[in-house]
């Protein structure tokens, strides 16, 4: 018995947990010497790697694995790291389709930020072909890309790689590079190369400008997170998140990118939505203030809300309130994501979204579960996989 039976429901946020070192072995040469030298792989992440192998190799363990789809989190969760598992624990999940990315490369290695551009691009080469092996095993996988702007020349060669690999989403980071905006005219070729594929633009978790770490200097105990540790999120960590997208969208917007690619669909995934509403009504407030002294504004084909509701797409963490969300913004911006197999994504997402989306029209929460993400892949999403199989057949 699947989690979900006789619906449709795309998941536009999951991962692989990958085991420390695996992207090593896409990197050839210098780059994957140069690689090691700034992420090394200590000696008790090769232990645990290997007790990770023998624990998926337990007879005894893997007799639980649809008993604990969702209660087994991170390198435990059935298909986590084997990409062979993954379609077992997508028939268990019975998503139709998941959108899969990274977990340990979320950042590209902060590459970007450290006058690395020649080897930021080429991880990120790597972990294009890395998710496109994963993701080969079964259609419903939809590999995620990885595009670094530090190189204006070498994002659509990065992007075109990417595509022809089979991936069906390309990530930007949404922190600025350095010395440039993301809405440079010299990225057209990157917009309309993506657009012409049918693909997505997407942002995802990682990516974002991190709170000042001085924050943390505050006189107090240390906080930990829930996961233990001294980094991730905590509740201030948290406010930090979408502040770069907020920032990076909006220049997308408001320097005409999103109005010369009409066609082009940007996602944000695990950002939260809470703050979308007040976003759209910011970018309105200022359009408004601002129209008359700047050209820019007056060349927009609407107001910036109104064409971030048309090409914009967002992922509502399950503890927000997504009726407000929805109800406060537009029924054509929102989409559910599970975030297996991490543990943020919780046991039970697919509950807390529903108990949250009670009071909303059956409209609204097909668009939620299925059309809104049919519109953010595009061609990305075979037609055969806008509904499960099994609604089809019937």
């Amino acid at each position: 018995m699947a989690y979900v039976e006789n619906r449709t429901i795309h998941d536009a946020d999951s991962h692989v947990m990958e085991l420390p070192g695996t992207l090593n072995g896409y990197l050839e040469g210098k780059y994957r010497r140069a690689f090691e030298d700034k992420v090394r792989t200590s000696p008790a992440e090769i232990r645990w790697a290997e007790e990770a192998r023998e624990m998926h190799d337990d007879p005894a363990f893997r007799a639980g694995d649809a008993h604990n789809i969702l209660l087994r989190k991170n390198h435990q969760a059935l298909g986590s790291f084997r990409s062979e598992d993954r379609p077992k624990a997508l028939d268990l999940l019975g998503f139709t389709s998941q959108l899969v990315f990274t977990t340990t490369a979320l950042s590209n290695y902060n590459l970007e930020h450290s006058g690395e551009q020649e080897l930021a691009c080429e991880v990120a080469r790597a972990h294009n072909r890395m998710m496109a092996d994963f993701c080969a095993v079964d259609s419903r996988l939809l590999a995620t890309g990885y595009v670094p702007l530090v190189d204006i020349e070498q994002a659509p060669a990065v992007a075109r790689q990417a595509i022809e690999l089979g991936c069906k989403g390309l990530v930007i980071p949404s922190r600025c590079p350095a010395g440039h905006s993301p809405s440079h005219v010299g990225f057209d070729a990157l917009w309309g190369l993506v657009q012409e594929a049918g693909l997505p633009i997407l942002f995802h978790v990682g990516g974002e400008e991190k709170m000042n770490a001085a924050y943390a200097h505050n006189g107090l105990a240390p906080v930990k997170d829930f996961h233990g540790g001294d980094e991730n999120f905590t509740s201030t960590s948290f406010m930090s998140i979408p502040l770069s997208v907020w920032q990076t969208m909006a220049m997308l917007i408001v320097d005409g990118v999103c109005d010369r690619f009409p066609h082009l669909r940007f996602g944000a995934i695990e950002l939260g939505a809470s703050w979308v509403p007040s976003w759209l009504q910011f970018m309105d407030a200022g359009f408004g203030a601002f129209r008359k002294g700047e050209e820019r504004l007056q060349k927009l084909s609407a107001k910036p809300s109104e064409i971030a509701k048309r090409q914009f797409r967002v992922t509502p963490y399950p503890h927000e309130d997504t009726s407000w969300i929805i109800d406060n913004s537009s029924p054509d911006m929102c989409l559910f994501s599970s975030d297996f197999p991490h543990v943020e994504g919780g046991r039970n997402p697919l509950k807390r979204f529903n108990e949250t989306l009670a009071g909303t029209s059956d409209v609204a929460q097909r668009k939620f579960f299925r059309d809104n993400f049919i519109d953010l892949m595009g061609r990305g999403l075979d037609e055969s996989l806008h509904d499960h199989p099994d609604l089809a057949a019937a």
